[in-house]
């Protein structure tokens, strides 16, 4: 009997060591040797998977292999330290262009059950910090980028008047017999004015729906809105309408488009809600080789891999902003100290997929790095990096321990930030690493839950319900 107290203290031990992290208390135990060998791989043998993300569909939900952009298109002949120092520069352009949205659009006047799974992957090896998926257009295999803080969902066309370079072919619309393009008086084209904030031109021969979707950064895609025969996996959803692009710039790596998981009548979401409901999630990966995700289509929770129950916390309605997310943060803790602001309870959190790293209003993070500097002290300082001021030089170090950090929302739900989304690398060696959330440069901007934030948590979606639910998840596609 004397061995029952030492036999569940083992397995408890055992439960929580996972990936190089021991976690107890309000402390993690993070193992920075793991970190060094996460760079060092055979990029090519990596990248060859990427191209194929599995799928399947399991009790009725469509299941998607997610993975990171790094792990399927960056490392091979990559300067890792230069790599995720960009990262971060090309993050600030995307929030300075969600900002400016944001604005333009509060200041607008405001205009009117199957599930399926599929592999996420991150984008990692693409040159930008995001998730991929393939699905497949017109009988073509293609990986785009999943965006939530997107409605319109493109690719790149041919022929292709300006394109970046991507890793697999063009989409050629005259290969799809199923293609057709939109017309300009169609209901579809009229709403691309509220989805993307452009409106759908008329082209000429024959007078079709044009397109264009500028991101603020001086990325942007314009060309034919259309339909064709999407897969997902293994379902199918007919006469999905997209943006076949033809000129095409900006911050999109290797791949092929985007898809659009926000919230307007034209996005993923709601032209799939007669399958899926309303319903999707995703487990973000981290950047290791290997790692992977997924993201589910359709509302059967049994075929998550939670290991909490999920706490569930209402959708913010703006009807000025309505394609968004909008969730409002009621608290966080850092080493289970609880933080003290007056802005708790009326601070509505944009969560996007696309955002890296977290951004909070300057007097809660000036409250959050107070804390977590006081509870990670006694090492050596490293300078601070773009948006990132709270910096550490842990090259000394095999181990470290890390405070928990953890954000609460309206009806007490929590989000645990997973160790692997505490620190950001700026160097390889550990000599720069970095708190990964960062202050909002005005206090009249909108705050961001980026993705770095998001791994290893199961995000739910219910947009029927308006609602959103977080549960901790060891991301993986099995």
């Amino acid at each position: 009997m004397a061995l029952l107290p030492f036999m569940l203290s083992l397995i408890a031990f055992l439960l929580q060591h996972h990936n190089g992290v021991d976690c107890y208390g309000g402390k993690q135990l993070l193992n920075l040797q793991h970190y060094h060998f996460q760079w060092n791989h055979n990029w090519d043998a990596l990248a060859s998977t990427c191209l194929s993300h599995k799928s399947r569909k399991e009790k009725g939900a469509t299941i998607l292999e997610m993975k990171h952009r790094d792990y399927c298109y960056g490392g091979r002949d990559k300067d890792w330290n230069k790599l995720l120092q960009r990262r971060l520069i090309l993050d600030n352009l995307r929030v300075q262009s969600l900002q400016s949205r944001i604005k333009n659009k509060s200041s607008a006047k405001a205009q009117d059950v199957a599930d399926a799974r599929i592999p996420l992957t991150s984008g990692v090896e693409l040159g930008i910090l995001n998730y991929i998926v393939t699905v497949e257009m017109g009988g073509r295999k293609m990986t785009v980028i999943v965006d939530t803080g997107s409605d319109l969902t493109w690719v790149q066309c041919q022929p292709c008047k300006s394109c970046y370079d991507q890793k697999e072919p063009l989409f050629n619309p005259s290969a799809s017999p199923s293609y057709r393009t939109v017309s300009c008086n169609s209901s579809e084209c009229q709403s691309l004015a509220f989805a993307t904030g452009n409106t759908g031109n008329c082209g000429e021969n024959p007078p079709t729906c044009n397109y264009v979707v500028s991101y603020g950064d001086g990325s942007y895609t314009s060309g034919d809105l259309a339909n064709d025969h999407l897969n997902l996996g293994k379902t199918p959803v007919d006469k999905f309408v997209f943006g076949c692009g033809r000129y095409n710039k900006g911050l999109f790596g290797g791949a092929s488009g985007l898809l659009g998981l926000g919230r307007s009548n034209i996005s993923l979401v709601s032209q799939t809600s007669a399958i899926f409901d309303g319903f999707f999630s995703y487990c973000l990966p981290s950047t290791e080789s290997g790692a992977s995700g997924s993201l589910v289509l359709g509302g059967n929770s049994s075929v998550y891999n939670t290991s909490s129950p999920f706490s569930y916390t209402r959708m913010i309605p703006n009807p000025k902003l309505s394609t968004f997310y909008f969730l409002n943060l009621t608290g966080v803790s850092v080493g289970g100290v609880t933080l003290q602001d007056s802005l708790f309870g009326k601070t509505a959190m944009l969560i996007d997929s696309g955002t890296v790293i977290t951004r909070l209003p300057p007097t809660i993070y000036k409250a959050l790095k107070a804390e977590f500097q006081k509870q990670f002290s006694g090492f050596p300082t490293a300078p601070a990096f773009s948006i990132l001021d709270t910096c550490f030089n842990l090259s000394a170090y095999q181990e470290v321990d890390v405070p928990t950090l953890k954000l609460q929302f309206e009806g007490n739900a929590e989000m645990n930030v997973d160790i692997t989304g505490v620190f950001y690398f700026v160097k390889t060696d550990s000599s720069q690493v970095c708190l990964a959330l960062a202050s909002l440069s005005f206090d009249d901007e909108t705050g961001i839950i980026g993705n770095y934030q998001q791994r290893n948590q199961r995000v739910m979606y219910d947009t029927k319900e308006s609602k959103l639910g977080f549960a901790q998840e060891s991301c993986g596609f099995t």
